[in-house]
């Protein structure tokens, strides 16, 4: 079997590849090597300009590390010279930490540039809300890289929930545990990770649990009416949650249970899922993310592999590479921005988008915030129930 195209690639030899900008990333950042590997992998994209820093000579010291044209010492000179430029970007990145999303997109959608997020959608309830009408007023694609609804598997995971595979649904299981906040640590990542002014009101339940949230929403389809959370801040003189148990009830009746957690000993990334349904429940690890067990009611369990017998066609959309080669978190990060250029390339075009196009928007991002903030509420009752105020 050879190494294949996604169709993006194809459609993409057939148009100019996108200009992008990127804010943030530079020196010593982590996310953003990754945006720009993602943005490469099907060669959809140009980087062509950055403010890669707060720091103007930073910024130029970052853009010529990356072979960038165009450095710029602020986002705001960045959104207005590139708005005025003929071969000005077409779409940014936004790698920042969380309190810089919402200013930074408000500078580019509203000069009509396409806004490609890292997630939370922001730091603060009333900051995404705003950011959602304005996005919605600006009439361009939002996009909000939640990388693990671009893994093959999770997309089949979806697929046999849509097709009624698993029946109705009645228990969501999903956790994220990491553990490299286990102890106190200051360096770049960490500092702002744990500075309530620059992260949100929420630790681990902004960084790592509103993937689990946004994964469970979008493998089951159903939404969560509410919640109760007990979250904690282990290490000393932390400010905030570095652990938390969340129950969830879902529209419907279906009930769930999603632990995120920085400090449990042990674990790397370990995102996983379990979903039950009246008639098969299913089980994906994004440490083992080619394989997704299902185990029919009565039925022994079995297997289906990336790219192997019984994968669909959901899957087969975002598969690049052989079975049994692994294939995980850059192109996971990738199919997010393939699914994007597609999108972006119809309204070049003027042309339909392909139905099948799925990629993670300003809904998506909303419920994230909102889930964070009813954590926070439901934490400070002591694990009340409460609503997320979408």
């Amino acid at each position: 079997m050879a190494i294949t195209e996604t169709p993006a690639a194809a459609h993409v030899a057939r148009a100019p590849r996108i200009r992008l900008g990127m804010v943030g990333g530079g020196r010593g950042a982590f996310i953003g090597a990754v945006h720009r590997i993602a943005s490469r992998i099907d060669d959809q994209y140009d980087l062509v300009a950055g403010a890669f820093s707060a720091d103007p000579d930073k910024a130029a010291a970052s853009a010529a590390d990356l072979g960038v044209g165009r450095s710029y010492g602020s986002f705001a000179e960045m959104a207005a010279r590139e708005a005025r430029r003929k071969d000005g970007i077409e779409a940014v990145s936004i790698v920042t930490p969380n309190h810089m999303h919402a200013p930074v997109a408000l500078e580019f959608l509203k000069r009509g540039i396409h806004v490609i997020c890292d997630k939370p959608l922001t730091a603060t309830l009333p900051e995404a809300r705003k950011l959602v009408k304005a996005a919605e007023a600006s009439g361009v694609l939002f996009v909000l890289t939640h990388n693990y609804t671009g893994y093959p598997m999770v997309r089949h995971a979806r697929a046999m929930v849509q097709a009624g595979d698993l029946g109705e649904i009645r228990l969501v299981q999903v956790e994220y545990a990491q553990d490299w906040l286990a102890e106190p640590v200051s360096n770049k990542q960490a500092d702002w990770r744990t500075d309530p002014a620059q992260t949100g009101a929420g630790g681990a339940t902004g960084d790592i649990g509103t993937h689990a949230y946004n994964l469970a929403g979008f493998v089951t389809g159903l939404t969560v009416t509410e919640l109760s959370a007990d979250l904690q801040s282990f290490v000393p003189g932390r400010r905030v949650d570095d652990n938390g148990h969340v129950l969830l009830r879902f529209e419907g009746g279906a009930r769930g249970m999603l632990w995120c957690s920085q400090v449990a000993s042990g674990n790397e990334n370990a995102l996983k899922i379990r979903v039950y349904g009246t008639k098969a429940g299913i089980e994906w690890e994004q440490e083992h993310p080619n394989h997704l067990w299902v185990t029919p009611f009565g039925a022994p369990r079995y297997l289906v592999t990336r790219g192997g017998a019984g994968a669909g066609a959901a899957a087969g959309r975002v598969t690049r590479v052989p079975p049994g080669h692994p294939e995980g978190y850059l192109e996971g990060f990738a199919n997010i921005y393939a699914e994007a250029a597609r999108a972006i390339i119809a309204r070049r075009d003027g042309t339909p988008l392909d139905p099948d196009c799925t990629f993670p928007g300003l809904k998506e991002g909303l419920a994230g915030v909102a889930f964070v903030d009813a954590c926070v509420r439901s934490s400070a009752k002591n694990a009340g129930w409460v609503k997320p105020a979408v």
